[in-house]
């Protein structure tokens, strides 16, 4: 499994062989160093600690050894790995298919046609109530509102993973990644991206 922590830059576009569009998203990926190497003996699983972005500034005395802005474990079975390699982009192929993940965009207060997908009322003449409500929202017998019934509240800015994402230029000298298609998140967003074996 190849693995790399990113930063999400922008969306833009590139022009294949045969002068067709396709929509990408700029990752600025790496280099990440491997800070720690957690064993079975000790921590009870196999696992690598990845760190991403050196602070410049503002290291204090207690921080020692968490010098970076961005601190990530993945767990792998047989880490190849020693604790200050670095992983760069150059491990990626194009043409590889990577699974990105991140936190996606929050978009606040919404209703359930929004936040859920809800149908929302019939829209026909004799409905005399807001069209966007979410209906009936419990039974007459327990007298209150079930456990986990979708309801209006805070969308978005949750962890979200898109699947068969595919490489279509890698650029080892800046840094960057062009992913095919969009991921998660902001400007600025940290992002997981690894293969899918």
């Amino acid at each position: 499994m190849k693995i790399i922590l990113g930063r999400k830059l922008k969306m833009t576009q590139i022009f294949d062989e045969k002068e067709g569009v396709i929509p990408v998203t700029l990752i600025e990926a790496g280099p990440c160093v491997v800070t720690q190497i957690k064993t079975k003996e000790k921590e009870g699983y196999k696992a690598i600690q990845v760190g991403f972005l050196k602070k410049t500034k503002n290291i204090k005395k207690t921080e020692k050894g968490k010098e970076y802005r961005y601190l990530k474990e993945f767990r792998i079975e047989d880490p190849k790995l020693k604790v200050g390699d670095k992983i760069e982009v150059s491990i990626f192929k194009k043409g590889e298919k990577v699974k990105v993940s991140g936190i996606s965009k929050g978009r606040g207060f919404q209703g359930v046609v929004k936040r859920w997908g809800f149908s929302g009322k019939d829209r026909s003449h004799g409905v005399k109530h807001e069209h966007r409500t979410p209906g009936s929202i419990g039974a007459t017998t327990p007298s209150r509102v079930i456990k986990g019934k979708k309801m209006p509240g805070r969308a978005g800015q949750k962890r979200v993973t898109v699947l068969n994402l595919e490489i279509v230029k890698i650029d080892p000298k800046n840094n960057l990644l062009a992913i095919k298609g969009a991921v998660p998140g902001t400007r600025g967003t940290l992002l997981e991206i690894k293969t899918l074996k």
